[in-house]
């Protein structure tokens, strides 16, 4: 995929496009990853019909690193997502989110007053302070996430367990992604969980006006399936939280004709 630059107030940010012109979608990917991991919903049917619009956050794939570390924070990057959708005339979107990049979907959730809905998935809804012990699984890998400085050895066991157990992570986007993100993306992030630091997700899933769906890999390595299922969220689409089969944290690439079927189903839904 050929990516495109859109120069936003505070940054250029790299951006790829389906070719589709119908309903539009706007992607946004995981920690240390980057659009092109969303190469199977922009090049696929639903791309063909939609028009999709996967945006590199700062500091990741494409895009220019931010000026500031602030920037590398959940509002940081809603104000990016926000300002991405105005300028490409993505405000009426249906927006989804990949881990952190559902993190911050739901952070800019009350800037996108037009949005259709909402997707989320490898992403549990965290209060402050965060129950990271309950939201997630036990894996060592995910310490990477967090890390300012990694190794290629780390980098390959963080996105190894993006997968379902058993699966190679592909070298290409994910490892390639992981390396070259920016350091002070992760370090920042890591400094931004703090009191005030972003909006309490579990009083926004339970507040929510607008439809939300949520998607979960059953091979899921890193996110805990019971902690969502527990939480209250009256606009969650079909009343459960939509089970994508034989598929880890990143569904969306193990598993495109469910969960691309899934995606197409709801925005049908809510448009």
């Amino acid at each position: 995929m050929q990516s495109k630059i859109l120069q936003l107030p505070t940054q250029k940010v790299a951006y790829y496009e389906s070719s589709g012109t119908g309903a539009p979608i706007m992607l946004i990917h995981g920690n240390s990853s980057s659009g092109l991991s969303y190469q199977h919903q922009i090049n696929s049917a639903l791309g063909e019909k939609h028009r999709i619009i996967a945006i590199d956050l700062p500091g990741h794939g494409s895009s220019d690193p931010a000026a500031e570390l602030s920037a590398y924070s959940m509002p940081g990057y809603a104000s990016v997502v926000v300002a991405a959708a105005e300028a490409l005339g993505m405000q009426d979107a249906v927006f989804v989110g990949w881990s952190l990049g559902g993190h911050i979907v739901l952070e800019c959730h009350n800037q996108l007053p037009q949005a259709k809905g909402f997707v989320i998935f490898g992403t549990p809804p965290l209060a402050f302070p965060p129950a990271m012990e309950a939201a997630y699984l036990p894996n060592p890998a995910m310490g990477a996430g967090f890390k300012a400085d990694i190794t290629e050895d780390e980098a390959h066991a963080y996105v190894t367990a993006f997968f379902a157990p058993g699966t190679a992570a592909p070298h290409t986007p994910f490892l390639t992604d992981a390396l070259r993100t920016d350091g002070n993306a992760r370090a920042g992030l890591a400094a931004s969980i703090t009191p005030d630091g972003y909006q309490d997700e579990v009083e926004i899933v339970a507040h929510l006006t607008k439809p939300l769906a949520i998607f979960h890999g059953d091979k899921e390595q890193l996110v805990n399936a019971a902690y969502i299922s527990e939480l209250t969220m009256p606009t969650l689409w079909q009343n459960k939280v939509q089970i994508i089969s034989e598929a880890g944290h990143a569904a969306h690439w193990e598993q495109p004709e469910q969960f691309n079927a899934r995606l197409e189903a709801f925005v049908a839904d809510v448009t």
